[in-house]
């Protein structure tokens, strides 16, 4: 099978993010990982969980399908690799779910670990008590079409942030972060000593001692 034509292509020649850096990343909360990326590479809000694993780490298998058509995505589920998190790029249409029960249990047997869809899923009582993480904007009865056209692995947009594949996905209940694969490294050893920093400050929250100066130096500077 050979599609190579632009809005009919498939690419799985990609780096990955490394094991070692999901499983670090995996111990922080994203939002500080989005305070080292400058609040700019995390999903806008209106995103919901709906799988009963919140907290999930992999790299992205990005596809774009046209809205209400999940013939794509289920190629590349079919392609996936044990740990990616799906990417989809669904054109924020909620009138017709491209996902669903039967979906879901043929990602979680592929060892997919995240399902993250710019668009509606249905059977949603059923993915609850699956253990993959599942977000998207909404869930609808309507089910999807298979006539196609799609991209996999290619750059998507989804939540306000262009996302490559291979990228580092993240997300939580706080929603769904992103860092660029070159970024990586550098911000996940970041956040780790924003981390270890917040944990001193809830400390010292619990003790009455956290140093409250600040906000009346920030005051002063717009004086």
């Amino acid at each position: 099978m050979s599609l190579n034509k632009i809005g009919l292509r498939i690419n799985t020649d990609f780096q990955r993010v490394e094991k070692k850096w999901i499983e670090r990343a995996r111990k922080i909360q994203i939002s500080i990982v989005g305070d080292v990326c400058y609040r700019l590479k995390g999903f806008h809000a209106g995103f919901n969980q709906y799988g009963k694993k919140k907290k999930f780490a992999g790299p992205a298998l990005t596809v774009m399908v046209r809205p209400g058509d999940n013939l794509m995505l289920h190629k590349a589920i079919d392609i996936a690799q044990p740990g990616d998190v799906i990417v989809i790029d669904a054109g924020g249409a909620l009138n017709t779910a491209i996902f669903g029960a039967m979906m879901s249990n043929h990602a979680l047997k592929r060892g997919v670990e995240a399902m993250v869809i710019n668009g509606a899923i249905r059977d949603a009582e059923e993915i609850s008590h699956l253990d993959m993480g599942v977000v998207a904007l909404g869930a609808t009865p309507n089910g999807p079409f298979k006539t196609g056209p799609g991209e996999i692995g290619y750059p998507i947009t989804c939540g306000g942030v262009v996302i490559h594949p291979g990228d580092l996905i993240l997300g939580d209940w706080d929603g769904v972060q992103t860092v660029d694969l070159s970024e990586v490294p550098r911000v996940i050893e970041e956040a780790e000593a924003i981390a270890i920093k917040e944990q001193e400050w809830e400390k010292q929250i619990q003790n009455g001692t956290w140093d409250r100066k600040w906000v009346d130096e920030f005051i002063n500077k717009l004086l």
